[in-house]
């Protein structure tokens, strides 16, 4: 479990295959623990979505953002396919967070 600062892509969802968020942030865990505490205000409290799907690190905050955005204009397949070769049983990863095994280098 790394504490560190690193840009991150992350879907969380509020059970297998329910609804999905996609976000972006500058420390993974700590924003994971924000949406399970309910502290982080909006969709994801609206619809209980706390549970780490799937995460990708970036190398930079910008290609993070831009990794978003193309992720959000997705299809909700598109989405679901993304997150089920990571997480096929859409397990809470927050726990297992492992910035090396997913950084994304462009």
């Amino acid at each position: 479990m790394n504490h560190e600062k690193q840009p991150a892509v992350y879907m969380v969802a509020n059970r297998y295959r329910g609804t999905i968020y996609v976000g972006v942030t500058s420390a993974l865990w700590s924003r994971i623990c924000s949406h399970k505490n309910g502290t982080t205000p909006g969709f994801t409290l609206r619809y209980k979505a706390n549970r780490l799907v799937w995460y990708e690190h970036r190398l930079t905050m910008e290609t993070a953002i831009r990794r978003e955005k193309q992720i959000k204009a997705w299809k909700r397949d598109w989405k679901i396919e993304l997150i089920e070769g990571m997480n096929p049983d859409w397990r809470d990863l927050h726990d297992e967070i492992d910035s090396l095994a997913t950084l994304v280098s462009e």
